[in-house]
């Protein structure tokens, strides 16, 4: 009787080591492949480029394979308990939690891992150096947060990032907890970091081309998708030709909200005498912003001012439905309460009739919620908007003080990490 080997592959590219390790596998017996779906490389690495469908094409015509299955997860308790194979294959180079796990299951009922060392070739080194650089590109980019609205069985986690180390903090911060990889899904670039970032005030006066070069800076080094905080959107006639510069550089998507007149923080509501666009008018310049887009991937989402103006319920959705009808990919519904109490009426009463619409919330102030509750009312995407910069500039302060105040940096050197690990992140 032939004995049976399983190996897990993610196989978005296939080089001669794969081949290597899927021919020995092979001649230790019949060979199943699992290849990871494409939630499970979301889960550690962002959407991958090939679809779970090209990628299982692709294996299931190799020499060798004679199954393949779908593997939802990186563990591998569920297929071990199912297929119980002779030998389970993996590379010698991997998390030695997994490996152990791995071990524990296999000796229940006497199967074998089977370590074989990673291909040493100076080529496929070069080649999985270049299909990483691929996932830079702006038309590999752009599509990114659509497809993870498509995948993801949870909200996308997005974090603020203004500048580059900011981008690569949330590009490279991961978390494994009881098992699940977790991370962040997207940066957000807001209006108010930037122009903080840059000593300015939030009022629309860093321009356009000003943030044009912090989206270029934070592209050059990170790889997942960007959301772009377009405050207003600017002029109806201006916003046309910046969707076509923003869908050319890679940007996913841009939030614009439904005001008008000098931009002021909305967190201020009232008291800054804001006021908003009328229906007609925002649905125009809706339909202007997508009449400039060449693709399917850029995302226009609307941000909804109601609730922080206190127009009420009833004029958010209606707002809402309309800018639907208009062409926009999303809602974002904006509350300055403390208490989540009206973002979930808004989220509930908006799914009953709107169930596709991507719908995104920005929990700053009613900050205890957490994302399996907004999960459960229906949104998809939650935004950390502001909080690397506000974690920034208590820290950057404290250090300045204790400078000054001890004429000398020991002190100092206690709030800050080791140049070497700065290195290393970058």
């Amino acid at each position: 009787m032939n004995k049976t080997v399983f190996l897990s592959i993610g196989a978005e590219f296939i080089h001669g080591g794969h081949i290597a390790i899927i021919d020995r596998a092979a001649e230790l017996g019949e060979l199943t492949v699992g290849v990871l779906s494409d939630e499970a490389i979301m889960s550690y690495r962002g959407c991958p480029i090939l679809t779970y469908e090209e990628r299982c094409h692709v294996i299931s015509h190799l020499n060798g394979v004679s199954h393949v299955i779908k593997k939802d997860t990186l563990g591998y308790e569920k297929v071990i308990r199912e297929l119980r194979p002779d030998y389970v294959v993996h590379g010698d180079r991997w998390n030695r939690n997994t490996k152990q796990k791995i071990l524990e299951l296999l000796g229940q009922y006497g199967g074998e891992l089977v370590e074989f060392p990673y291909t040493e070739e100076h080529e496929y080194s070069i080649f999985d150096s270049r299909i990483e650089q691929m996932r830079y590109m702006p038309e590999i980019r752009r599509g990114k947060l659509k497809r993870a609205l498509q995948l993801a069985n949870r909200p996308l986690r997005v974090l603020e990032a203004h500048n580059g180390l900011t981008g690569l903090i949330v590009e490279k911060t991961q978390l494994n907890k009881c098992g699940e990889v977790r991370q962040f899904d997207a940066m957000w670039i807001s209006s108010l970091c930037d122009s903080t970032a840059k000593g300015k005030p939030d009022i629309e006066l860093v321009d356009m081309t000003s943030r044009e070069n912090t989206i270029n800076e934070i592209m050059e080094v990170t790889t997942k998708p960007v959301i772009l905080d377009g405050d207003t959107g600017g002029l109806t006639e201006h916003f046309y030709y910046n969707m076509k510069t923003l869908e050319r550089m890679g940007v996913s998507a841009i939030i614009i909200e439904d005001k008008v007149g000098l931009k002021k923080n909305s967190l201020f509501g009232t008291e800054a005498g804001q006021h908003q666009d009328t229906i007609e008018n925002f649905c125009e310049k809706i339909r202007i912003g997508k009449s400039a887009l060449t693709t399917n991937d850029f995302m226009i989402i609307a941000r909804i001012e109601s609730l922080i103006l206190e127009q009420g319920m009833a004029d958010a959705l209606r707002r809402a439905s309309a800018y639907v009808e208009a062409g926009a990919d999303g809602i974002m519904i904006h509350s300055k309460k403390t208490e989540p109490d009206e973002v979930i009426e808004f989220c509930s009463r908006f799914r009953v009739s709107h169930a596709d619409t991507a719908l995104v919330v920005v929990p700053t102030t009613y900050s205890r919620i957490t994302e399996e509750e907004l999960a459960g009312y229906g949104v998809n995407i939650i935004i950390y908007a502001n909080h690397l910069i506000r974690s920034a500039f208590p820290a950057m302060s404290q250090v300045a003080r204790l400078i000054l105040e001890n004429e000398r940096a020991l002190e100092a050197g206690e709030m800050c990490m080791p140049i070497k690990d700065i290195l290393t992140l970058i």
